[in-house]
């Protein structure tokens, strides 16, 4: 049986958005990947799966392009927003996100930041603001949990990184027993910083919603940010706004690029 999905992105991380709230689509991390491939499947960056919540209006679960179901996902949370049309909350597994959509995509608030490193988690204590930690030349890292787990390290370049190589290292290293996503971000000025991230599970990518949310926290934690912050990323500008306690705001834009239907049990 044939079923609707829209096809969206934020910044260009691109989804294949499934609304499961009337007719249910069983999904599993095989078929998840099946529907991510780019040659074979639909292609995306993640999977979001729309179910009846209880505790908001919807139920927002996000596969990453591996199959795994992941936390959060911030700019998928903003084509939410657009889709629902109207002030929303959103169920995942990150927390409840509060969520405005606006005439070129939405902002979403998100949960307070967590910086213990029980929470991240990491494998070990230590100080989530200054890690004794590296890999060649990244070194020295911030921790924050915002939904999903993140590692910053700010450098001169961030352009001049390669993440590529090293990315997938950090993320699968065992200081991280859930993976971690990871950011190399540069200081332009104050209130502008300039990013790039490794997706745990998805790669490098064009724009990373938590990514830019945990990378300003952490600036502005380390003083060398003020809040609101742009960040740019390799798909645009993201806004960020946040004070020592409390809730993180992301606001940005959001794209419907097209909408089809398939027979989801063509991926397994």
């Amino acid at each position: 049986m044939k079923t609707r999905f829209q096809k969206m992105h934020g910044l260009g991380n691109d989804f294949v958005v499934i609304d499961a709230r009337d007719a249910t689509v069983p999904m599993t991390a095989a078929r998840a990947h099946a529907i991510a491939d780019r040659r074979t499947g639909i292609g995306c960056d993640q999977l979001i799966l729309l179910e009846p919540s209880q505790a908001a209006d919807v139920k927002m679960r996000i596969f990453n392009a591996d199959g795994g179901e992941v936390e959060a996902c911030g700019n998928a949370t903003r084509c939410i927003a657009t889709l629902l049309n109207g002030p929303a909350t959103i169920e995942t597994l990150g927390g409840i996100l509060h969520t405005t959509p606006s005439e070129s995509g939405a902002t979403v608030t998100l949960m307070p930041p967590a910086f213990d490193w029980e929470l991240i988690p990491l494998a070990m204590p230590m100080d989530t603001r200054d890690m004794p930690v590296n890999w060649d030349e990244l070194e020295r890292p911030a921790a924050v949990n915002v939904g999903n787990p993140h590692v910053i390290f700010f450098v001169p370049d961030c352009d001049a990184v390669d993440l590529e190589s090293l990315g997938p290292i950090i993320e699968h290293d065992p200081l991280f027993p859930q993976r971690v996503n990871v950011n190399v971000a540069s200081v332009a000025d104050e209130n502008h910083l300039k990013l790039r991230v490794w997706e745990r599970g998805a790669g490098l990518t064009r724009a990373c919603g938590t990514g830019a949310c945990a990378t300003a926290v952490a600036a502005i934690r380390a003083g060398i940010a003020r809040s609101p912050v742009r960040v740019t990323l390799p798909g645009g500008d993201l806004e960020i706004a946040w004070e020592d306690g409390q809730a993180i705001q992301m606001t940005g834009p959001a794209t419907l690029v097209f909408t089809g239907e398939t027979d989801w049990d063509n991926f397994g």
